[in-house]
């Protein structure tokens, strides 16, 4: 039986079409490195960066580096700020560990003052609680996500980042959960930084990801190596991108990147049928007996909920074993959120839908949890 995939907010399945297609053809073929062989070739990288600034309304394209996932560049971003004495951070508790365990480190080894403001229960950030928090703290950056990888409610980047910038903030946009289903416009929003990665809702496949950086911040390079350009300096060119991208590039993936990137542009995907049958899942649920997290729009295809005398594991397990559901169980790498959301400390189970989700599936998932709910009565 093929499976009914809705981890979708973990990693994408099933990709873009061709994609699979496009990875291997391009291992297959004479490798050439734009800016680096001594013979022609297809600047791949080149042509996956100027699709993602058409997607992100961005004016430079070479202002978008490239990174195996989002993970690294929210590390190019944190670690490369150029820290004050007694800087602050003012942060979420609707953060992913990505953004957590880096802010933590900094807070350990350069002094940083890490501050959190709570979500309500969809896990959206309060524009008021926010404004008052970077008004009262004055911090060097703001971080937060554009859309909860709990819940999937979206956040309002542009007011929020207006807020912080405000304060006098820099700010960044950690992007991993909306890109691809959910409007990303970092220049027009005002928004310093902005992380991402290929293999969530673009489609693309793993080892793919990116960190737009506004020409008005400078940021010390994390990771520091090879070229390919200016080999005679000691220190990291100052050209971007690459200046932060050290390394032999992963043109495989960038290359299936930029296939799912065209794919999504020429078919004008509609995001508005994606979230109909999100609702309808959440209230199919609902109407079962599960305790659904309810989230009003704005919204990404991502539901959390629990069910009576079940733990969330075993939910997980039996409806993999039994009806072939992938799903996600636990904290989601986002452990201070479940707290604004009642749901610690075991966390939830969380469906996340694609554009490849079916009706027939939706169908069939509320009928699986329709019978473990009966089986416990």
């Amino acid at each position: 039986m093929k499976p009914v995939y809705l981890n979708n907010a973990a990693t994408s399945w099933p990709k873009a079409p061709q994609v699979d297609e496009i990875v291997a053809a391009y291992i297959d073929k004479l490798p050439f490195h734009a800016g680096r062989a001594g013979f022609s070739g297809p600047d791949v990288p080149g042509e996956c960066r100027s699709l993602l600034a058409s997607l992100l309304q961005v004016n430079e394209p070479n202002r978008i580096v490239f990174c195996p996932n989002a993970t690294h560049a929210l590390n190019i971003a944190l670690q490369g700020m150029r820290w004050q004495p007694g800087a602050a951070v003012v942060t979420t508790a609707a953060e992913h560990n990505s953004v957590l365990r880096p802010l933590n480190y900094l807070s350990k080894t350069r002094g940083i003052n890490v501050h959190f403001i709570p979500v309500d229960k969809m896990g959206r950030i309060n524009p008021e609680v926010w404004g008052a928090a970077v008004q009262r703290i004055k911090p060097q950056l703001t971080v937060f996500t554009h859309a909860s990888n709990v819940t999937g409610a979206v956040n309002d980047a542009a007011l929020l980042g207006r807020l912080a910038k405000q304060a006098g903030a820099v700010t960044l946009l950690d992007a991993s959960q909306s890109l691809g289903v959910v409007p990303v416009l970092p220049e027009v929003w005002g928004i310093d930084m902005v992380a991402f990665t290929g293999h969530k809702y673009l489609l693309g496949p793993a080892g793919t990801g990116g960190l737009y950086i506004s020409p008005a911040l400078d940021l010390e390079p994390v990771w520091v190596g090879g070229t390919g350009i200016q080999s005679d300096l000691e220190e990291m060119p100052q050209v971007m991108p690459v200046r932060f991208e050290a390394g032999t590039p992963n043109d495989p993936a960038f290359a299936g990147l930029a296939a799912a990137v065209t794919w999504g542009t020429i078919c004008n995907l509609d995001t508005d049928s994606l979230l109909v049958m999100t609702e309808r899942l959440a209230t199919g649920l609902a109407a079962a007996g599960a305790n659904v997290i309810s989230v009003e729009p704005p919204r990404t295809p991502v539901i959390s909920f629990t069910l009576p005398q079940w733990e969330v594991e075993d939910v997980g397990d039996v409806l993999y074993k039994s009806f072939g559901i992938v799903c996600r169980t636990g904290l989601h790498c986002a452990p201070r959120i479940h707290s604004c959301l009642g749901t610690a400390p075991a966390g939830t189970v969380r469906f996340s839908l694609s554009r490849f989700t079916t009706e027939q599936e939706i169908d069939y998932c509320l009928q699986a949890i329709g019978t473990m709910l009966h089986e416990t009565v």
